[in-house]
């Protein structure tokens, strides 16, 4: 049996403005991450939230050391 997977939401919330990393401040994609969402797989996309949660973390280090 196979098990079947809810899509993968974008992260945007209509912000949309990049920072001088190439990050959008308030999805924490990158450009080119925002480009491309609309063709990668859901297992790209899972990647993407990975990446999403690593650049949060070492944001929320960066403002409390």
């Amino acid at each position: 049996m196979t098990e079947q997977l809810t899509p993968v939401r974008s992260p945007c919330t209509g912000v949309c403005a990049l920072d001088e990393q190439d990050l959008c401040i308030a999805c924490r994609r990158s450009g080119m991450e925002i480009a491309e969402w609309g063709v990668m797989s859901d297992a790209q996309k899972r990647e993407v939230y990975s990446l999403i949660r690593q650049r949060e973390l070492a944001d929320k280090q960066k403002r409390s050391g």
